[in-house]
């Protein structure tokens, strides 16, 4: 274990150098005034990755006998309590308090991988989305596949298009579908790179349930950003992310047909990214209105720490140590009548 140590302090002392002040100042600032006494806990988390954690979502596709096991073994419990209003049987998502991660698998073609690791907090937006067997479901900014995944093991649906507007992106998100989805289910889903914004002008009122994952600034990666310049520059386009946000949603919502729901997430916390865009849409768009997702949030509040004062439409994992799941920022609408 003194190895083990050693080995950390050398980590702890890698990662210090790259803490990118520019970004850590401006967070200073912004969150300082938008989260209060919250953010000191949420910056020791954020700024130290050694304390991250890491969860495994198993996949219902590539059977993996021992495996569960095995996680007992090295202190995962199960995640997502069963009392959750929805929490399909296939769904099986592992966690614990230690900080650190399994071995990734790595991609080989033809066979599928047994697991995806992953920041726990980003499957409560597929949770809260509720997709059942049969429905057309939408992922409009898919990349790079993880929620895709989360949303098949929880059921099959009669229509699943993921889409993702980045060229680069979009072949990784091809490679995280073909690593974990078979074949014959693969032949049922679309797979495209379209603008986000325009998907509802080009196929409306056509899907069930949309999950819009924004662009967003990524507070956790920008953070460490090495280049200061791309970081002032990254600063600088932040500004202009809500209205990209804001244009989505507004694409989702025409793509949705009445009655149908869809689920706008982040990984910032940003309010200006957050519940403003959805208070904007909620303000322009008349025929939306807020989904009750707080059953969800108290379903989990033993994993995760929430930011309080929040809508009952929306929530904020804020990370914490132990907990050091989020920043994710998850809310939900419902499309009453056609426009």
């Amino acid at each position: 274990s003194f190895l083990f140590l050693k080995l950390e302090e050398k980590a702890k002392g890698k990662l210090q150098k790259q803490i990118c002040q520019v970004v850590l100042d401006h967070f200073e600032k912004q969150y300082t005034a938008e989260l209060g006494d919250a953010w000191s806990s949420v910056r020791d988390v954020l700024t130290s990755p050694w304390c991250w954690q890491h969860a495994v979502l198993l996949n219902r596709f590539s059977q993996s006998p021992g495996l569960e096991s095995s996680l007992a073994e090295q202190g995962y419990h199960p995640a997502f309590p069963a009392a959750l209003p929805y929490l399909p049987a296939a769904f099986r998502c592992f966690t614990r308090t230690a900080p650190g991660r399994l071995p990734a698998q790595k991609h080989q073609p033809g066979r599928l991988k047994e697991y995806f690791l992953l920041n726990a907090a980003s499957l409560l937006p597929v949770l809260a989305l509720e997709v059942k067997d049969g429905e057309h479901v939408l992922d409009l900014c898919a990349a790079p596949g993880g929620k895709s995944v989360a949303i098949l093991q929880c059921a099959c649906p009669g229509h699943f298009h993921c889409n993702e507007y980045d060229d680069l992106r979009s072949r990784w998100l091809e490679q995280t579908i073909e690593s974990f989805i078979p074949d014959p289910l693969i032949n049922l889903m679309t797979v495209s790179n379209l603008d986000g914004r325009q998907i509802g002008d080009l196929q409306p009122e056509f899907y069930d349930k949309v999950l819009v994952d924004a662009p967003c600034s990524n507070d956790r990666s920008w953070l460490f950003s090495a280049d200061p310049q791309q970081a002032v520059l990254r600063l600088m386009q932040r500004k202009e992310l809500s209205s990209l946000q804001f244009q989505l949603l507004r694409s989702a919502v025409g793509a949705l047909r009445p009655g149908g729901s869809l689920v706008y997430s982040t990984c910032t916390l940003s309010r200006a990214e957050n519940s403003d865009v959805i208070n904007l849409m909620l303000n322009s768009c008349r025929d939306v209105m807020p989904v009750d997702i707080s059953g969800m949030a108290r379903g989990v509040s033993q994993e995760f720490t929430f930011l309080s004062g929040m809508q009952q439409h929306e929530l904020l994992v804020l990370p914490e140590k132990g907990r050091a799941w989020g920043p994710m920022y998850v809310a939900k609408l419902k499309k009453v009548s056609s426009s």
